[in-house]
């Protein structure tokens, strides 16, 4: 056997071995990691129509109509619409069935045949919960499984196993690829690197059986022994003919290094319009760390063009796009002069960060100037599209600020920057309660308290926002206050603290104070309206004086 096929037969196992071990290794790895994810997924959905029914429940228990059957199938109508809307896919299905093993509802068609219904039966008197595999309609599915106790309910969010473990067959399917083809290249470079290896013994062995052959002793290099270095000194010759081919290779390697450097610094500049520059620099630095959430204190902005789609309607879709751009072209520069950063858009709406990824003390004064100034541009803006013959914008602005977690949200193909929480669902609805209170900018007490007197702030209301169940205040800003606004809004504010101790006759005469000073005040115009009612009907003892929003 030749040297060759010796090194080949001795490397080959080492090489196969490590790649199949590693290739099932990381199949394993990511179907675990892939269920582990999915199934999270379908329990964060589970534990959102807890929440939801929970909400729903103690609307009923707070106003005492668990008794009250219509109210109750209300409610139970709004928790099934509720899963409705968290269906996202086809192969996704979320049922409810009842202490009878009746399917109370269903978010798709599906029949049921005795057998299915006997096993759920049999799951709910068990107590069965959590991660389970079963079958709906004749086809197999994965489902978590949750009781709901106030409906005494047994909730069903499941998927179909097919869907649930495509990527993950997806992954095995891929990695056998990777396996078969880094196998196959392996041993293409081991059978040509064995060839390179033991060329130069070949080539030793052909000079000397020439010399042999010829008797011409000037073919031989200059050897002082006849030994091993001797043939190690031919051996050096050759090497000397193949280091002038390595350094053409290096001079080959650096200039694609020089265009490999160049494309990157494009690649920079081209991506530094969808992410800030700060977080490109963080990626190549330790690409790592940028698909691990972090948790921070931040400002979130969230803007939204009222009426965008009546305005739209009968325009030419050039125009709409056209003054689209325009306008969040002149949006977006605003943020920008404040040091926020565009996380995305929706439709016509814009979600902004400050705070994130660079970090300011003063990140709530930041985002409410930022607010001002986009609703002095949102001024220019449309004295622009009165010359164009075109109409004008209105927004709303809402501004939360709070802990959100920072991260890489998606998957290995599609990923967004971007922050997710509490606090981030807060902001969007204080921009939804715009329209309601009629303001164009409301902010949370949270962000109220962070400016620390810097801009003067109005309480409005007190609410309970869609989905939560603390109160809020709510506040809107002004960048200044005439001496007359200024000593209005006090008078407001004693108003309110008058209303919400219960004396509603002191808060009547303040407020109307405010409706003499400020008339048409909307603010005045609403607690007097409360305050009437509340005089002729005093609310009950668990009265906060929140208003609790149904919509978002």
């Amino acid at each position: 056997m030749s040297i060759r096929a010796k090194v080949v037969a001795l490397v080959l196992p080492l090489i196969i071995a490590p790649l199949l071990l590693t290739g099932y290794i990381s199949s394993l790895s990511a179907r675990n990691g892939i269920t582990s994810i999915a199934t999270s997924f379908l329990k964060f959905k589970m534990d959102d129509i807890q929440n939801y029914g929970n909400s729903q429940w103690s609307l009923l228990v707070q106003n005492g109509m668990v008794q009250n059957q219509e109210f109750v199938d209300a409610a139970k109508a709004a928790v099934a619409s509720y899963a409705s809307s968290l269906v996202r896919e086809e192969a996704e299905l979320i049922l409810a069935i009842d202490a009878q093993g009746k399917v109370v509802f269903t978010t798709a068609n599906v029949v049921i045949d005795p057998a299915e219904s006997a096993q759920l039966s049999a799951l709910r008197d068990k107590g069965i919960t959590g991660w389970r595999q079963l079958r709906l309609g004749n086809i197999e599915r994965v489902a978590q499984a949750e009781p709901f106790t106030p409906f005494n309910w047994y909730v069903l969010v499941t998927e179909k196993r097919d869907a649930f473990y495509q990527t993950t067959s997806q992954i095995i399917w891929q990695t056998g690829v990777v396996l078969s083809v880094s196998l196959a290249v392996a041993i293409i470079l081991l059978f040509f690197f064995s060839y390179v290896m033991t060329q130069p013994m070949r080539m030793m062995v052909g000079v000397m059986r020439y010399v042999m052959k010829t008797n011409d002793l000037s073919q031989r290099v200059e050897i002082l022994y006849k030994d091993e270095t001797g043939e190690l000194g031919h051996s050096f010759n050759l090497m000397t003919g193949e280091l002038d081919k390595a350094y053409q290779k290096i001079k080959g390697y650096a200039l694609k290094a020089v265009i490999a450097q160049h494309n990157e610094q494009k690649i920079r500049n081209i991506f530094q319009k969808y992410v800030p520059k700060s977080v490109i620099e963080n990626f190549f630095a330790n690409p790592e760390s940028m698909l691990v959430g972090d948790n921070r204190v931040v400002a979130i902005l969230f803007s939204d063009i009222r009426g965008f789609t009546t305005l739209s309607e009968g325009r030419p879709p050039n125009e709409v796009v056209e003054s689209l751009n325009d306008y969040f072209s002149t949006m977006v520069d605003v943020i920008v002069q404040h040091h926020g950063m565009v996380d995305k858009y929706i439709g016509d709406a814009i979600m902004a960060i400050f705070g994130n990824p660079e970090k300011y003390e003063d990140m709530a004064f930041r985002s409410v100037s930022s607010a001002f100034g986009m609703l002095e541009a949102l001024k220019l803006f449309n004295e622009g599209q009165q010359k164009l013959s075109r109409p004008p914008y209105r927004i709303g602005i809402g501004i939360n600020y709070g802990v959100v977690t920072v991260g890489n949200i998606g998957s290995e193909k599609k990923m967004d920057y971007t922050v997710i929480g509490e606090m981030v669902n807060r902001a969007s609805r204080l921009e939804g309660l715009t329209k309601y209170y009629h303001e164009a900018l409301i902010i949370s007490e949270s962000v109220q308290r962070s400016l620390k007197g810097a801009i003067p702030c109005r309480q409005i209301d007190t609410v309970v926002v869609k989905g939560e169940k603390n109160e809020m205040r709510i506040y809107t800003p002004r960048r200044e206050l005439e001496p007359a606004e200024m000593e209005t809004w006090k008078i407001s504010e004693q108003a309110l603290q008058l209303y919400y101790a219960r004396d509603f006759s002191g808060a009547t005469e303040g407020f109307l104070e405010v409706a003499r000073r400020a008339p048409g005040d909307s603010v005045a115009t609403r607690f007097l309206e409360r305050c009437a009612a509340h005089l002729k009907n005093p609310p009950g003892a668990g009265w906060t004086g929140a208003m609790v929003m149904s919509e978002k």
